[in-house]
């Protein structure tokens, strides 16, 4: 191997594990600067809860941008089916706990992907810009999720729903280990990772994203795509309001608000193109990891949440740039 081969080689290494690189660098600044407050067990569990909702959402999210699409607003739909299944919950205070509960996942789940199959469907029949057309939809479903509550959180509901948002699945010596949340994220991820590496569908889906009219001449069916990635963003979203539902207890309009900046910031940050073609659920998963953990370690150095906001802006503008630097070596090889 010549040294010219053996630097393009040590180069691709370095790309591919700069995030958990960066990440392992973090967790190691915020051990040091907190005085090891930061990898206590119940701190680094409250990093992994407050990371599973909005990381399950961008596993979606991730589907959408590597198609070259955006959605703005799962947010909003995470207020909106939080809402509609907190009002169906209370309504079936009189079925048995499991029916009711399920009752309202099953109509928070539906709901996100029917609003996000809507989004799809115009965005692939229209060739109105994703920006716009999601726009549209989190003015909408935030306004829908006020008027359907008449502006007041909806209490009352089945305590057995608390286990969903705040309850665990492992115990051991060391303590509760694996919040419920916590597991849901690992299987959404583990479902949308074979779905985006592993299938026809995610071939597809990066094909799109790539060259869409080279897609649409290799016979992939671009229109019902961009639909399914969609629709499965606003399904994560669905499930996310419920799991919101739970740890609150109470379905509230308001949550959610600038959800959607952390969202795509984790799949930025974890390496997926804003172009379109390239993209990783791994990455995404650690691009969350990275947006939570400079958010909890902040926080525990009381850094006020404007500065909070700047920090997060310049980890957001600096994904991007190393975004349009590997973009530009790939286009010179």
């Amino acid at each position: 191997m010549t040294t010219e081969s053996r630097l393009t080689t040590s180069m691709q290494w370095l790309i591919a594990l700069r995030m958990p690189v960066i990440l392992l660098a973090l967790v190691l600044a915020a051990t040091f600067l907190t005085d090891g407050r930061f990898l206590r067990l119940d701190n680094v569990i409250n990093v992994l809860r407050q990371v599973s909702f909005e990381a399950m959402i961008a596993f979606g999210m991730t589907l959408v941008i590597v198609t070259g699409g955006i959605d703005l607003s799962v947010g909003s739909l995470v207020a909106l089916t939080g809402v509609v299944a907190a009002v169906l919950m209370r309504g079936t205070l009189d079925w048995p706990p499991v029916a009711s509960i399920a009752l309202g996942l099953l109509c928070g789940v539906t709901t996100g992907a029917a609003i996000g199959a809507s989004s799809g469907a115009i965005v692939a029949r229209f060739s109105i810009p994703p920006f716009i057309v999601t726009l549209a939809a989190m003015l909408m479903a935030r306004g829908a999720a006020f008027i359907i509550c008449d502006g007041q959180p909806v209490y009352e509901l089945h305590t057995e729903l608390l286990w969903l948002g705040r309850g665990f699945v492992l115990e051991s010596v060391f303590g509760r280990l694996i919040p419920v949340p916590v597991l849901v994220m690992l299987c959404a991820y583990a479902a949308t990772a074979v779905l985006l590496s592993r299938t026809v569908f995610g071939r597809g889906v990066i094909a799109v994203g790539s060259n869409e009219e080279a897609a649409r001449l290799a016979g992939i069916a671009v229109r019902r795509t961009k639909l399914m990635v969609y629709l499965i963003t606003g399904a994560f979203a669905g499930l996310a309001g419920v799991l919101h539902d739970a740890k609150l207890m109470a379905g509230d309009p308001k949550v959610g608000e600038m959800w959607e900046l952390n969202v795509i910031a984790a799949v930025v940050v974890g390496g997926t193109s804003l172009f379109g073609g390239r993209g990783s659920v791994t990455g995404t998963l650690v691009g969350a990891l990275i947006i939570g953990t400079l958010n909890n370690s902040l926080n525990l150095l009381h850094v006020e949440h404007f500065w909070q906001m700047v920090v997060l802006g310049g980890v957001i503008l600096a994904a991007s740039l190393v975004d349009a630097g590997l973009r530009r070596l790939d286009l010179r090889r």
